[in-house]
């Protein structure tokens, strides 16, 4: 092949499908087993994500924010070279996932996040870039988690400093590539995923597998008929009265002439259970609906910290805050300073929101009071 051409032999190896021929990776720096269903199904569900990431980045950036639609290969991506910036946000059970860019689209991300000229990579620049991804990845974790039907909890986000023989790729990865405009400025910006993960996405995802898990629950049911055996249940409804009478009756028995192996003669009452209405009189119910519209404060505690008076009075424009919750950690919902509820952080349209995903309990609601 040194002529640019392929021989018989290739063109017989092509058409039979052996893929035993190397014509080099147009897409990436690495190999990847990645189907076009899954490469598909990716750039579908992150071109859903586009627009709210947009919104993030603008927020925290305070700059007009472009982001144009990803393309999606297989492989690691080619042609990069020089001082990289990685930013690893682990999705947990779900597989390796992070963001890849250039030392310089890095330091352009730093600069108008924190609001200053001339900003050099150090572990400054790198917590504002962090925290960058951190909002815009939001989007992204909700809506693949709805595409997959897996619950993504992410692990905190770590950006690092690394020579681009040193990035870390999984086995078989997947990326996506998109185009930033900041601003007067431009980006390039990859997004690393496991193939494996990127295939559920192509249609075989989460909801044929827990049709399948709940017809082989069913196949414990007697007679191993499964969920479509339960099916037939109405049609059969003359057996189950008859297996009614027959446990009715056997019920009657026991009572009548005591139970088996325990004598006669027993003296047995059916339970009187007290009424569980509410006892609740209507003057009551209507005391508790003077209160219905009345205004009570709810928070929103995203976490908490200490800091030493000295490190207060130190603060300015661009100082990162760390808290004690972790990211991806369902965040506390007060109600007049009171724990009621965990959840976790949404972003509707423009705004912040909270998805409850937790009660707190009476019990714990007490023993916080005291």
């Amino acid at each position: 092949m040194s002529d640019g051409s392929l021989s018989q032999d290739e063109i017989d190896a092509l058409l039979a499908g052996t893929g035993d021929i190397d014509l080099g990776d147009s897409s990436g720096g690495g190999a990847s087993a990645a189907s076009g269903d899954s490469l598909d199904g990716l750039k579908a569900a992150l071109s859903e994500t586009v627009g709210q990431q947009q919104s993030n980045m603008a927020m925290i950036t305070g700059k007009e924010v472009e982001i144009a639609p990803p393309t999606v290969n297989g492989g690691s991506p080619a042609g990069l070279s020089g001082q990289m910036v990685q930013i690893t946000y682990n999705f947990g059970d779900a597989g390796s996932h992070s963001y890849v860019l250039s030392g310089d689209d890095a330091i352009k991300f730093a600069s108008a996040s924190m609001g200053l000229d001339d900003v050099e990579l150090d572990p400054a620049s790198l917590n504002a870039v962090q925290e960058v991804f951190s909002q815009i990845s939001g989007p992204v974790i909700n809506t693949l988690s709805e595409k997959t039907g897996m619950t993504i909890m992410p692990e905190p986000a770590n950006a690092t400093t690394v020579d681009i023989s040193e990035v870390a790729y999984p086995a078989d990865p997947v990326y996506a590539r998109y185009t930033v405009t900041l601003g007067d400025d431009s980006a390039i910006l990859y997004e690393i995923f496991e193939n494996s993960f990127a295939s559920r996405l192509s249609g075989g995802g989460g909801g044929g597998q827990q049709q399948s898990g709940m017809q082989n629950m069913g196949g414990g049911m007697p007679g191993g008929q499964g969920m479509q055996g339960m099916q037939g249940m109405p049609q059969q409804g003359g057996q189950m009265a008859g297996m009614g009478q027959n446990m009715g009756g056997g019920m009657g028995n026991m009572a009548g002439g005591g139970m088996p192996g325990f004598g006669g003669g027993a003296n047995v009452q059916s339970v009187q259970f007290p009424s569980l209405q509410q006892q609740g009189g209507p003057n009551e119910q209507g005391n508790i609906g003077l209160l219905m519209d009345v205004y009570m404060e709810m928070t929103v505690e995203l976490g908490r910290t200490k800091k030493l008076i000295r490190e207060i009075l130190g603060m300015g424009e661009g100082t990162i805050i760390e808290l004690d919750k972790l990211a991806g950690e369902p965040v506390d919902i007060l109600v007049n300073h009171k724990l009621i509820a965990k959840g976790e952080v949404v972003v509707i349209d423009e705004n912040f929101g909270v998805r409850v995903t937790e009660i707190v309990s009476p019990m714990e609601r007490v023993s916080d009071m005291t």
